[in-house]
């Protein structure tokens, strides 16, 4: 772990035990299978990959809301993963999350001030008069004014309800924020003031985001660094420019064609990379690579071996047999027969 890592995953895994009989003869849906993982102070990593492939689960393990079956989880030299509760406790004032839907986050019996200010009350950082200000001055820094303090949520919109949950997040003075979807249930026009908000803030409070979304343009508007995940694991990590300009792993490539474009001419020229088959199931999913059911490149050495998630490219890493430092483009590789050329 390096000086500037704030949080680093090694090995983490989330497996929950499905149906009935014997331990031993359990299935298991292996939700996040072995991730490795760092995320820098002051940066936005994006998490990015189809429904169902643990983004979300990943999220709430790093902050404990779901128990890791497995592996480690650093916080600034300190692993979470493995702490009592009362000392995990006293860790949740630096380690936040903005919920994906802002209306089943919030409490309908609780008025905004209420909702705002137990987080500050629980941590006992003030009490009385001095708890109503700082939530009216929450409430100005993400854009909504004071005179609300006694309403509802079902009082405001879908975008005035996530800005009230950022508030929350932001009431204890966290330093590190898993946003799980933070934009997904809002409207275009909302998701741009939501996205602009947490970049204001991320600037005036050196936060730093694990930013998860399907939304692969707000990821790109958003991340310094972006993670690709499939069925569980990692498979493609690097800076948010080269994920998105020269894509190595065939599965980032299909992600990446599917964004549109907002020049009529460009989209209607560009070739959309669709993949086929179904996501594998998490509860048995395939052997090897876990992509090559659906990967189009994928050769006998791909159904048998487990790629690693290693770096092809100076801060680009990615996992998959078929490409290599020395060759990593797999277009070519598949068009001039190269094999597994990725394997030590």
């Amino acid at each position: 772990m390096t000086n500037n890592d704030l949080i680093k995953l090694e090995n983490l895994q989330v497996h929950y035990r499905v149906g009935g009989g014997l331990f031993s003869q359990a299935k298991h849906v292996k939700a996040v299978d072995g991730v490795s993982l760092d995320i820098k102070k002051g940066e936005t990593l994006g998490l990015v990959g189809e429904s169902g492939c643990g983004k979300s689960t990943l999220g709430k393990a790093i902050l404990r809301l779901t128990e890791p079956t497995g592996g480690k989880v650093f916080y600034n030299g300190k692993d979470l993963a493995h702490l009592p509760q009362s000392e995990m406790r006293d860790q949740r004032k630096d380690l936040q999350m903005i919920f994906q839907d802002p209306y089943a986050s919030l409490n309908p019996r609780m008025n905004v001030g209420q909702i705002i200010g137990e987080p500050i009350r629980t941590f006992g950082l003030a009490n009385g008069r001095n708890v109503d200000q700082i939530v009216q001055e929450l409430m100005e820094t993400v854009g909504m004014s004071r005179r609300f303090v006694k309403r509802y949520p079902h009082e405001f919109s879908g975008g005035q309800r996530q800005r009230i949950g950022i508030a929350r997040a932001l009431a204890v003075d966290p330093e590190f924020i898993v946003a799980d979807e933070p934009i997904s249930a809002l409207d275009v026009s909302i998701q741009a003031q939501i996205m602009n908000l947490m970049e204001k803030l991320q600037a005036e409070k050196n936060l730093t985001y694990l930013f998860i979304s399907h939304d692969l343009r707000a990821v790109r508007h958003l991340s310094d660094r972006v993670a690709v995940m499939y069925l569980g694991k990692i498979v493609e990590l690097a800076p948010g420019k080269d994920i998105y300009d020269s894509p190595l792993m065939p599965y980032t490539q299909a992600l990446i064609s599917a964004v549109p474009v907002p020049d009529p001419e460009v989209e209607a020229k560009r070739d959309r990379i669709i993949l086929q088959g179904d996501v594998p199931s998490p509860i048995d999913p395939p052997a090897g690579c876990h992509f090559h059911t659906r990967c189009q490149y994928a050769i006998d050495e791909c159904r048998r071996n487990v790629p690693q998630l290693v770096q092809i490219k100076p801060a680009h890493s990615a996992a998959c047999i078929r490409i290599s430092p020395e060759h990593p483009n797999i277009i070519a590789n598949a068009e001039a027969g190269l094999g597994a050329v990725g394997l030590e």
